[in-house]
């Protein structure tokens, strides 16, 4: 009887009995592809040949420490741990136009001029456009080899001869493994070609940059078996109003996983931002209701950032809930908690909230700073403009303690910041060494009575139509 042959799909790498149209895992249509099974199984008379036996050892053995080749920008070396480490691949990803191919064309100058020998190989631009992009940016000096090019097997070819110590690929939805039918920027082609690349790269010892496109979702367009096979997954983020740019490290094998290095976007190129806390804060003017200060923290810095937030009445039954910067799901579920605990409700109004800059916030501790400034905007009354905000609000509306208070409150400080509004410190002297004046609260009600007194809501409690009723009766 033949042996069934297990289908794999090749978006995410589940395996499946039997062939189907969607995986089951992902959701992912005409996906699933048969494997070759590497021996004949047991009770086969076929011969199989053996393999090479491997050398096994143990956690005890000392590893050495990966080297580092800094790239002399020091917010990139800061998301990438300290600097480019040989023989390693990286996957950078990030909206068309948001600056990815201009940050790499800095960063390649940075490192052929330090002695690395750097190739940046265009399969979306010719060499003509990225020479004269680098006149623009003042590189055009810098010993960098330019390639424009698509086919694989060319790029192998011309690579293997004279292995560079770095090689750029922008980006990799373009370039097409001649052995294979289908479409560049398809699942099978992109698969190929990112396992024949990092192949290479691991050989030979040459760091690897592969750009990669984003979906409408902004996740890496393309199947995630492409993130596993690389070292460090970047995304390049930020707004294309705002001149801010956050190059975010999700995935990183030689260095911290959630840091984060800031960017500002000029007339030369993309600058380094060496106190991102007071350029988000730059723009920031007088005291006006519906504004407050988050501290937060990303990665290993503390960032100081403006909440922005607006309600306005809304028509009856076409309230409307707006987010740009935080997350939509964890702004209903505050408002709930608003109402439920705190007895102000936000029925029959618009909620816009904003984080200033085009900053995407993910922390847990920015529900205090999110709340005051929707308190603010509801209520008209503006919070203190020398105060922070931070702290995890629960489903039973009490507050709880955040980790790294003391950076928060040292970076705080050293803006000019004069209190802060935090959930109640408890045990180890935490915060004992502010000279901030510190409200420490424990639960969103009594954060609510302290800062809008008791009568906080009753004045718009009433939605739209109620009030509309009133005047008619």
């Amino acid at each position: 009887m033949a042996k069934d042959l297990p289908y794999v799909c090749s978006a995410c790498g589940a395996a499946h009995p039997k062939w189907s149209g969607q995986c089951d895992a992902c959701g992912a249509w005409n996906t699933l592809v048969e494997q070759t099974a590497l021996s004949a199984g047991p009770g086969s008379k076929k011969l199989v040949a053996r393999g090479t036996k491997l050398a096994l050892t143990d956690l005890s053995a000392q590893a050495e420490e990966a080297p580092r080749r800094p790239a002399g920008v020091a917010e990139l070396d800061r998301v990438l741990g300290g600097g480019l480490v040989p023989a390693s691949a990286i996957l950078l990803g990030g909206d068309p136009g948001i600056g990815k191919s201009t940050l790499l064309l800095q960063a390649a100058a940075r490192f052929a001029r330090g002695g690395l020998r750097t190739v940046y190989v265009s399969g979306e631009e010719s060499a003509a456009q990225i020479q004269l992009r680098a006149r623009r940016l003042g590189l055009e000096e810098s010993p960098v080899q330019l390639a424009a090019a698509t086919s694989l097997r060319d790029i192998l070819t011309t690579l293997d001869e004279d292995p560079p110590g770095l090689v750029i690929i922008d980006s990799i939805q373009t370039i097409w493994h001649d052995g294979l039918e289908a479409a560049p920027g398809s699942v099978s082609q992109l698969r190929a070609v990112a396992q024949e690349l990092v192949s290479f790269a691991k050989r030979r010892g040459s760091a690897l940059v592969l750009v990669g496109h984003v979906t409408k979702e902004g996740a890496l367009a393309g199947p995630r078996v492409i993130e596993h096979l690389v070292d460090t997954v970047l995304y390049f983020e930020g707004e294309r109003g705002h001149a801010f740019r956050l190059l975010r490290a999700v995935k990183n094998r030689f260095g911290p996983a959630d840091e984060i290095g800031v960017f500002e976007m000029t007339g030369k190129g993309l600058a380094e931002v060496k106190n991102p806390s007071a350029l988000f804060l730059s723009e920031r003017g007088a005291e006006v209701p519906g504004s407050a200060v988050f501290a937060g923290i990303e990665g290993t810095r503390t960032l100081l950032c403006e909440i922005q937030a607006l309600v306005a009445p809304a028509p009856p039954g076409q309230s409307r809930r707006s987010v740009l910067g935080w997350d939509a799901g964890r702004l209903s579920m505050l408002l709930a908690v608003l109402e439920a605990r705190a007895g102000i409700s936000f029925a029959g109004h618009d909620v816009y909230l904003n984080v200033a800059g085009g900053l995407r916030i993910t922390e847990p501790a920015a529900d205090l700073a999110v709340a005051a400034a929707l308190l603010s905007a509801r209520e008209g009354k503006a919070l203190p403009g020398r105060c922070v905000f931070f702290g995890e609000i629960s489903l039973s509306g009490g507050l709880r303690p955040v980790p790294q208070t003391e950076n928060r409150l040292k970076e705080a400080e050293k803006l000019g910041f004069t209190a802060a509004a935090l959930p109640r410190l408890r045990g180890r002297g935490a915060g004992s060494r502010s000279t901030l004046q510190l409200t420490e609260l424990d639960e969103i009600a009594g954060f609510v009575a302290e800062t809008f007194g008791e009568t906080a809501g009753d004045s718009r409690d009433s939605s739209p139509r109620e009030d509309g009723r009133r005047q008619e009766s």
